[in-house]
């Protein structure tokens, strides 16, 4: 049950991202609103599934995968934000 609801409102939040990255028009802004969302979105998902599988092997993956993830996007969406203003210094869009 609680595992459900929290499998909604995950999906819930990948809704309300793609109407964020829609709405802005900038690169950097719709990096920013892309990362947060699919960031919360993925700590929604995991928990469900760990609610819904239990204790077992497979939780302590999804925990391994849910860190690895949590450490490696931000790193990456700083590396992509970084490039683009480097790229586009000059330009009023970004």
């Amino acid at each position: 049950m609680l595992s459900d609801i929290l499998l909604i409102i995950s999906m819930s939040f990948v809704l309300i991202g793609v109407f964020g990255v829609i709405r802005y028009e900038t690169v950097l802004a719709k990096l920013l609103t892309s990362s947060v969302i699919d960031t919360a979105a993925l700590i929604m998902l995991m928990i469900a599934l760990i609610i819904k599988l239990g204790f077992s092997s497979m939780t302590f993956k999804l925990i391994i995968v849910l860190i690895f993830v949590l450490i490696t996007n931000p790193v990456i969406n700083h590396l992509i934000a970084r490039n683009v203003y480097k790229k586009n210094k000059n330009n009023k869009e970004v």
